[in-house]
């Protein structure tokens, strides 16, 4: 008996010490493919993203705000397909109220993407539809808002606001958000009491985290960093077309994936799956672009890439259907 229980005892020690090295391997395989993709495409492209670093790190300061909000979502299990229509809608709102007040454009395109993420909860946790069914609805909804108030124009800005558009203040912007975000998630009961939800609901809720009220306040709290997100969009040109924002779910989506992002949440996600992924995302899709490839080869790699990503790092023992 005390033999076999010792041969128990090392098998146990040893399934640990495999899972440790594989967490270990999975936290470290994003940046190792972000450093070498880099390294990759410098070579490919006679060292060319070297010296237009700042055209390529101009892409990615919305891209990582906004991945933010998604990333608390996925962590509780959820997801969120209406980040497009939402950083489109607040542009929209920023470009109206700058002709006011700088400020008040900020505040108003915050408040839009709140809007919208109340929206998103409400009939997500008190109607209790899909996350996913809900926020592909909304992205339609207010992608048609966009078309129409699009229809015969762009909408304009103030022209102060191109005054901004300095790459300090947006990367003063990116620091200080991602700074809040990392503090709240990782010395919190707020990252705690996400992962918890992730993990199994039901079983956050009977050890007493409110998870409804959880659930409602992140989309909206998703949907006000979007918001935010919308004013550093807006800068760069001053005025929305209809195109405002469109694809950026998918961008971030395969950002956060990229960066080591398991799909169905829960205990194993970190923080820095939001710096990692939309680095990862943006220098890929900058280096396919300089080496000339086309819009379908481009969507054709980045598929293949997201797929190779999905398939490490989804955890097949705890996967479950989208809440």
């Amino acid at each position: 008996m005390g033999s076999q229980a010792s041969v128990n005892t090392n098998d146990k020690e040893q399934q640990l010490k495999k899972a440790s090295k594989m967490s270990l391997i999975r936290s470290l395989l994003p940046i190792v493919g972000l450093v070498v993709i880099f390294l990759l495409f410098n070579f490919l492209t006679d060292f060319r993203m070297m010296g237009n670093m700042s055209l390529v790190l101009s892409q990615v300061y919305v891209t990582m705000i906004s991945a933010m909000g998604v990333f608390f979502i996925m962590t509780m299990g959820g997801l969120d397909f209406s980040q497009g229509s939402i950083l489109g809608i607040s542009s929209i709102v920023v470009c109206m109220l700058s002709k006011y007040s700088i400020p008040l454009a900020i505040i108003g395109g915050i408040a839009a993407g709140a809007a919208i993420g109340a929206i998103n909860g409400y009939f997500y946790v008190n109607r209790k539809i899909k996350s996913f069914i809900v926020t592909i609805c909304t992205m339609f909804l207010f992608r048609g808002f966009i078309k129409y108030l699009t229809t015969n124009a762009p909408v304009a800005g103030s022209a102060k606001l191109i005054n901004y558009d300095s790459t300090a203040l947006k990367v003063a912007c990116t620091v200080v958000i991602l700074a809040i975000g990392f503090v709240a998630f990782r010395f919190t009961k707020f990252g705690t009491y996400l992962k918890a939800i992730g993990a199994g609901e039901k079983a956050a809720m009977f050890s007493g985290i409110r998870t409804d009220k959880m659930k409602f306040l992140i989309y909206v709290l998703a949907g006000a960093i979007t918001g935010f997100a919308a004013f550093i969009n807006v800068i760069k040109v001053g005025s929305v077309t209809s195109s405002g924002g469109n694809q950026l779910e998918t961008q971030i989506l395969i950002a956060l994936v990229l960066g080591g992002m398991p799909i169905s949440g829960g205990a194993k996600v970190r923080f820095e799956n939001i710096i990692v992924g939309s680095l990862l995302y943006i220098v890929l899709n900058s280096g396919l672009t300089m080496m000339g490839f086309s819009t379908q080869m481009m969507q054709l790699i980045q598929g293949i890439v997201f797929l190779i990503f999905v398939a490490v790092f989804a955890d097949r023992e705890s996967i479950q259907v989208i809440k």
